[in-house]
């Protein structure tokens, strides 16, 4: 792909290193920018600067936030009890688009997969156990991607959690084995979350 301008070429190369977004896609989104007037591109441009130095992760379930505590877990509307462990933020953002959960978070930051590197303490799984200790949690549900790894995960921190009076459950598998939560539908995510198990139930049939 040839350019006439250099400033164009790095900034089609900038858009480019997004996901998902090739050369093609890249150059669409820099020409469309250069259509707008140039207090609507400083806009852009300093909404991501200001979105990169000052996004905080909560400190109490590590979702992004623009405070210590995020809204989710201050929200006194929200069922102080329930406790949704998910992979990741687009989880979160997933999860919320149903409206049909009105508990709390948790964001393991990843799975168990020993062939990617990735174990327990790499997670926030440490953190995890010790709010079900501390905090009057009932019911934990596991909204975690139903594959090899996402069963690992479940198994060891039911494991980790196996003196602990909880009750402890997992989304149905409305969601296909290998599947990834934020690609779901809402109705299917929220059927799922709806219709889930006990982890007992769910391991032994695994």
């Amino acid at each position: 792909m040839q350019f006439s301008s250099q400033l164009l070429e790095n900034a089609v190369n900038e858009f480019a290193k997004l996901p998902g977004i090739g050369k093609k896609s890249a150059l669409r989104l820099v020409l469309h920018l250069l259509k707008k007037e140039q207090n609507e591109v400083e806009q852009f441009s300093e909404a991501l600067s200001k979105m990169r130095s000052e996004i905080k992760f909560c400190s109490r379930c590590f979702n992004v936030s623009d405070t210590v505590i995020c809204n989710i877990c201050i929200n006194p509307m929200r069922q102080q009890h329930l406790l949704c462990v998910v992979e990741n933020i687009r989880d979160v953002i997933a999860i919320e688009s149903t409206q049909q959960f009105n508990g709390l978070y948790h964001v393991l930051g990843g799975i168990i997969s020993p062939l990617d590197g990735i174990g327990p303490e790499q997670l926030t799984i440490d953190a995890l156990v010790h709010r079900i200790k501390n905090e009057e949690i009932e019911e934990v549900i596991f909204a975690l991607n139903p594959n090899i790894q996402g069963d690992t995960t479940i198994y060891y921190i039911g494991r980790k959690l196996k003196e602990v009076k909880v009750k402890i459950t997992t989304i149905a598998r409305g969601i296909a084995f290998g599947g990834e939560l934020e690609y779901a539908d809402e109705m299917t995510l929220a059927k799922s979350i709806a219709n889930r198990i006990a982890v007992e139930h769910y391991i032994s049939q695994s």
